[in-house]
Parts: structure tokens; sequence; C-alpha cells
């Protein structure tokens, strides 16, 4: 497994070997030990994932405090462009994103910290997007921002975007809780 850092603070893209083989594929996601040694929260209490037809956008989610979490995304199956915003308003790199594409190929994955909104573009029909996250999902602490206002460009005109979705501000006049 390896760390490669971004140029945000905590923000982790982390890579481990996809072995192949005639039978299909096997991917290590996970070591407790790994994890510890580079000071990486690894106390996860719920697992979810969804399945997206090509062209969703999920997103920009997260949870405030007290029930804000770390979150640990993968594409089991599939193909997205997954995005992140920093909204920890002290941070040097607030309101900026990050942007990753992942599939259940490459071998790579996310290590999202506390403080970020997150989302992604389903680049396939039916790509499988698995999230570990170190809180429980708490409805009063259920949180978003609307994805066409945190400057980053989909690539799609007409993305498939849930009414929820639709209904969260935009960063301009969100007041980060981070």
């Amino acid at each position: 497994m390896n760390i490669i850092k971004t140029s945000f603070d905590g923000l982790f893209v982390l890579e481990t070997i996809n072995f192949q083989d005639n039978r299909g594929g096997f991917q290590k996601l996970f070591n407790a030990e790994f994890f510890a040694r580079n000071g990486l929260d690894a106390d996860f209490k719920e697992i979810y994932y969804s399945v997206s037809q090509k062209n969703v956008i999920r997103g920009m989610h997260f949870q405030t405090p007290p029930a804000d979490h770390v979150k640990l995304v993968w594409v089991s199956r599939g193909h997205i462009k997954d995005v992140c915003v920093d909204i920890r308003k002290k941070s040097a790199t607030y309101g900026k994103c990050f942007s990753v594409e992942l599939d259940n190929q490459m071998g790579r994955y996310l290590y999202i910290p506390r403080g970020f909104a997150h989302g992604f573009l389903s680049l396939e029909a039916g790509s499988i997007v698995n999230y570990a996250q170190t809180s429980c999902y708490s409805p009063a602490h259920d949180s978003g921002i609307s994805q066409k206002s945190v400057g980053f460009d989909w690539g799609i005109e007409n993305p498939i975007v849930s009414e929820r979705d639709l209904t969260f501000e935009d960063l301009e006049t969100f007041k980060s809780p981070f």
C-alpha cells in the first residue's frame, strides 16, 4: 500500500496492488497497521455503497460536527470522477476542489479527512462506489453544498442529480462549521 499526498492537508490518494489472474482480481483496501503507522484514522463505524447510472452526480455531501467523519472511498465496479471541496475555514485550500478518477482496476482509493464536502460523477452505468465512515449517519448533521457552485467543470451538460442535492446552498453563502 502507498500514500500519495495531495496539495490538501490530510487528503490522500491511497494505492494498493490490483492482483489479476485468470480468475479475476484481488485488492487489499484496508490494513489497520498501515493506517496506524501513517497516522490515518481508521475507526470506521459505517460502510455504504451506491450504484449509479452514467452521468449521475452525487454530492457535495458531508456531516457537520460533532457527527463529522473521515471517509474512505473506493470503486468496486465502474469508473467515477471523485471530487472533494475543502470547507475548513482556516485552511489554505478553503473552497478549492480536488479531483481524481477512480475505478475498480487502478487500485486507487481516497482518504478524505473531516471538513471536506464529497461528491462524484459516474462515468459508467452501474458504477458501485463504497464509503467507510468514522461516524454513524446523523440526519440532524447531514448537509451539503451545491455541486454547481464549487467551481468544478464536471464535463457534462445535463447531469442526473437528486432533488435533495438540488436544494443545497451555494458555497459562496455557506457558513462552514469547520
